[in-house]
């Protein structure tokens, strides 16, 4: 754990109090935007510069409010369904991937599509396709109704069955026992996703694994710094929104680590005063979807309450980058309006 320094007011005798009585912040390194989620964000962007609004998104590009909003202001449309994009326009895939259904929709409705789906939830739709084909029966270990679930079961919706949790185990059956596999949603919290794994080769004792961990790297990395910061956190504020499922995920991590309480926050407005009675340290971490900008929020929030000094805990260097969609590379209008002539 290293130390730093960070901008703030100028201390008040309050600050200098607050400073005496050992108040101080836990800073999670690495927090925010993965990969994926960049990749995502810079190509609604994109596609807004290089073809003009509107640019339909079948879905949130992120789970996360500020970038949904921000996003609508620069002329995004996000729909929930491609039913809604009228036929000649382009639509863009959120980073979360759609079943091939969707695609066939959108060609079905004449629209040019940008495809905008994390290559990490990618490699597992290629999975699924692959053990789908050599007739296995493909145990997923994710959230029901999530859209990165959703996606992946529709590669192979005769061979996948959806295990939500260690509770679900006792209910799943399989053809054949000497040929299952299991996959898992990407955003889920690492130890939930092994005890899920654990019970399923307790039934299931030749149940083979994929060829490489499905649990994203950004994912792991953020839950590794709060474990290191749990035990020290009398509280722990994750930013994130609600429908974020690894964000939510940090929040069980840092109680499942020691810390005293948790709480998720899209901003820093959205902190109540009440959970710093009787704190002298507050772990702040953000989930993959939020831009760093939410986190100085919360930082400027916590130092006009004494807390003003900050330890970064850091898990973990990430130096992973995603070129942005082939798509982006065409004249995606001309290719809308060709299609609309057919």
């Amino acid at each position: 754990m290293t130390a730093t320094s960070r901008p703030s007011p100028a201390a008040t005798p309050s600050g200098d109090a607050a400073r005496r009585a050992g108040k101080r912040v836990l800073l999670a390194a690495p927090r925010g935007y993965c990969a994926g989620v960049d990749r995502a964000v810079i190509a609604v962007e994109k596609a807004l510069e290089q073809y003009g609004a509107p640019i339909y998104v079948r879905h949130e590009i992120v789970h996360n409010k500020y970038v949904v909003r921000t996003l609508e202001k620069k002329g995004a449309i996000f729909v929930e369904e491609t039913a809604e994009v009228p036929e000649g326009s382009i639509v863009m895939f959120s980073a979360h991937g759609v079943a091939p259904v969707v695609h066939q929709e959108a060609a079905d409705r004449r629209l040019a599509t940008i495809d905008a789906t994390c290559p990490l939830v990618t490699k597992v739709h290629k999975e699924a396709v692959r053990f789908a084909e050599e007739d296995y029966d493909i145990l997923l270990i994710g959230h029901d109704g999530h859209e990165e679930v959703i996606g992946t079961s529709g590669e192979a919706p005769d061979h996948i069955t959806l295990v939500d949790g260690p509770d679900d185990v006792a209910h799943v059956e399989v053809r054949d026992e000497s040929k299952v596999v299991w996959l898992s949603q990407t955003t889920l919290s690492v130890d939930e996703t092994m005890e899920t794994v654990g019970a399923l080769k307790e039934k299931f004792p030749q149940l083979i694994s994929p060829p490489s961990d499905d649990i994203c790297y950004a994912t792991q990395n953020r839950q590794i710094a709060v474990k290191q910061m749990g035990a020290d956190a009398d509280l722990v504020i994750v930013v994130g929104s609600k429908n974020s499922s690894n964000s939510v995920r940090l929040v069980e991590v840092a109680l499942g680590a020691g810390a005293g309480a948790s709480h998720l926050v899209d901003g820093a407005d959205e902190i109540d005063e009440a959970w710093l009675d009787g704190v002298s340290t507050v772990g702040v971490t953000s989930g993959a979807s939020v831009p760093e900008i939410l986190v100085e929020g919360v930082l400027e929030w916590l130092s006009q309450r004494g807390f003003e000094d900050v330890e970064i805990v850091k898990a973990a260097e990430e130096s992973i980058t995603f070129s942005l969609p082939k798509e982006l590379r065409r004249d995606l209008r001309a290719e809308a309006a060709a299609l609309s002539e057919k």
